[in-house]
């Protein structure tokens, strides 16, 4: 029976407002399809793509069948090679993409053959139609990679789909294509925002706090860190090496923060600052001086990992430091920086500075050293009083004798 108008119009409707609310994509499928059926059109199986604007994968692809429980959600990382790259390019997806169709059907009731993937499988199953929609999205609509909205359907009815069945789901598969970009693109802000300003900073920014005025003063522990001996290694190394170098010890470093709970806020080349908060002082102090042990040991794994390859092994000069900043929106009207400023910042960068000259990887200021409990700060040894560039007063610094323990569960 033809799905009647007033149930395309439904269809439309809660699409739509399910688009507006952000369903995630793989329950607007699969919630799409269960209407689809309920009202006559006879969609067994569907799949969906959207490319993806992401650091670790290029494409998402969305699942939904009518008799069983399948994977609903898959993500394809960057560059996926070998059977995942030629299976993608013998799906119908791909066949669309690269031919610039918008559809492509395969009656198999009538003898069509099985020849992308999967539908070999389909047809032995007893599905009797399919077919595979492009909806393109003009240039003013892409972002980066997302440019289109990939759909197929599968039906076993005895026939296929109908000629009123198909003209339901062209019709329908358009909003479906809106719904899902909606939800989508609301995911990309989401993702460059963290990635580029950190996880605390991008939930400020999206909640609209993006005045240039608006700035909060609080207590943290800041970490301040950079490559031993860098510039040495960039004018020994191959140039191709240096940003996969870069990469590695970035990525030991970010990760360690954030397992310990802090907040990378900038990177500058080789360097990387970051702040820790907490109830109290101590906390902060604590997190931060935990990250640092999480750290030595990426560390160790990494640089064996590095001899190995023949690649260029370095250590992490980190300085530790506690204060009042100022965090927020720092900048001019077209370009603002979230991040943090104020004296404390300054000497934290001073200190690092000083961690070649005094031969330390670690070095510690007095006011970070005090907040911390007795038994962490028994581990502390001074280095001795010194003068950091641009502030008057000499300030004792410290290191740590040993390293402190690390859960063996991290």
């Amino acid at each position: 029976m033809p799905i009647k108008d007033n149930r395309v119009a439904e269809l439309t409707a809660w699409l739509m407002q399910s688009g507006i609310e952000g369903m995630p994509e793989a329950d607007l499928l699969a919630g799409f399809c269960v209407r689809c059926a309920a009202s006559g059109v006879p969609v067994e199986r569907a799949s969906a793509v959207i490319e993806a604007l992401h650091p670790m994968y290029e494409r998402r692809a969305f699942r939904w069948d009518a008799n069983q429980a399948i994977e609903r959600l898959s993500e394809f990382g960057l560059g996926t090679g070998g059977s995942l790259a030629i299976n993608w390019e013998r799906t119908a997806f791909f066949y669309l993409r690269t031919t610039g169709d918008l559809e492509v059907r395969r009656r198999f009731c009538d003898g069509d053959a099985g020849d992308f993937y999967l539908l070999d499988s389909m047809k032995a199953d007893g599905f009797t139609d399919f077919v595979a929609l492009a909806h393109r999205f003009g240039d003013n609509g892409t972002i980066g990679e997302i440019d289109c909205f990939f759909s197929q359907f599968a039906t076993r009815a005895p026939g296929g789909f109908s000629k009123a069945d198909l003209n339901a789901l062209k019709a329908l598969a358009p909003c479906l294509a809106l719904a899902t970009k909606c939800v989508a693109i609301s995911g990309v802000a989401r993702t460059i925002a963290k990635v580029y300003l950190g996880e605390d900073a991008a939930r400020h920014v999206l909640l609209g706090q993006m005045r240039r005025d608006k700035t909060d003063q609080i207590a943290a522990a800041l970490w301040f860190s950079d490559l031993a001996n860098f510039t040495r290694i960039s004018d020994l190394s191959d140039p191709q090496e240096i940003i996969p170098m870069l990469n590695d010890y970035a990525e030991a470093v970010i990760s360690s923060v954030n397992a310990a709970g802090g907040e990378v806020l900038k990177l500058m080349g080789d360097g990387t600052l970051a702040i820790f908060r907490g109830a109290t002082a101590q906390e902060a102090c604590a997190a931060a001086l935990h990250g640092r042990g999480l750290l030595d040991k990426k560390l160790v794994d990494l640089n064996a990992r590095h001899r190995i390859e023949g690649r260029a092994v370095t250590e992490v000069y980190l300085a530790l430091h506690f204060g009042d900043v100022f965090y927020g929106n720092i900048g001019g009207r077209e370009r603002l920086d979230f991040t943090v400023i104020g004296p404390t910042v300054n000497e934290v960068s001073r200190i690092a500075s000083l961690c070649r000259s005094l031969e330390r990887n670690l070095l510690i200021s007095s006011t970070f050293a005090s907040a911390l409990e007795a038994d962490n700060g028994g581990c502390l040894l001074s280095v001795g009083a010194h003068t950091l560039r641009g502030v008057s007063r000499p300030q004792e610094l410290f290191t740590i004798e040993r390293r402190v323990d690390v859960d063996a569960s991290q």
